[in-house]
């Protein structure tokens, strides 16, 4: 008998578990596009309403304009054009995104890290050291590598990376990204140019620097 009640628990158990994974996500969209509009009389997907799909058109998967270089005249000497749901509402719950970046001579895209995906990038022209770092239960692991045409490099969702010219011509990349908007988070500029300022004696003992230093830092990165 307890036998008998085991063989028909473990189905109930499976179909319980299978159950809960089912209201718990959806593994990919439930209609052929759900392109994003400020309408709010629309459907609400994603964080974006959707517009009425008889009103759709190809120019709502449609951007133009990678072929031409980014500024890098800035402190950082890089120029990230971004690709997102914001450029092309068709990208709304399609998870994926594209960005152009362009280094002059020496310049970089500073440490920094995308929370809401992974990254994968290819360099066309020029020479980076790209890397990133895993997490403290990792040991802050450095994985890095010089890069040169063609080659590619990923970035795992969430970790500290960087690139960086090493070469003496301005170079170019492409990352496609796994999210319709994965977010940015300049760590320096984060750190040191939050609004409001984080107390300096926070970050002095932080960093292991002197309190006025921080401050100075705050100076360049405030708002």
């Amino acid at each position: 008998m307890r036998v008998f009640q085991a063989l028909i628990l473990i189905p109930i158990a499976i179909l319980a578990l299978v159950i809960s994974f089912a209201e718990a996500y959806d593994p990919s969209p439930l209609q052929d596009f759900c392109v994003a509009i400020d309408d709010l009389n629309g459907v609400f997907v994603n964080g974006r309403f959707c517009k009425d799909p008889m009103r759709v058109n190809a120019e709502d998967f449609f951007f133009s304009g990678l072929n031409v270089p980014g500024n890098t005249s800035n402190q950082v000497g890089s120029n990230v054009t971004t690709v997102n749901v914001d450029q092309i509402p068709g990208l709304n719950t399609m998870g994926i995104s594209l960005v152009r970046i362009d280094y002059a001579p020496h310049g970089q895209n500073p440490p920094h890290t995308h929370p809401r995906g992974s990254e994968i990038l290819v360099l066309i022209k020029g020479t980076l050291y790209v890397g990133f770092v895993s997490s403290n239960q990792d040991n802050n692991r450095l994985f890095a590598k010089v890069l040169h045409p063609g080659d590619v490099f990923v970035f795992p969702i969430g970790m500290i990376h960087f690139q960086v010219n090493i070469g003496k011509v301005p170079a170019v990349a492409f990352a496609g990204l796994s999210s319709q908007n994965a977010g940015v988070i300049t760590i320096a500029n984060a750190v040191f140019g939050s609004n409001p300022p984080i107390y300096p004696e926070v970050l002095a003992r932080a960093f292991q620097l002197d309190a006025n230093i921080v401050k100075e830092l705050q100076a360049k990165f405030g708002p």
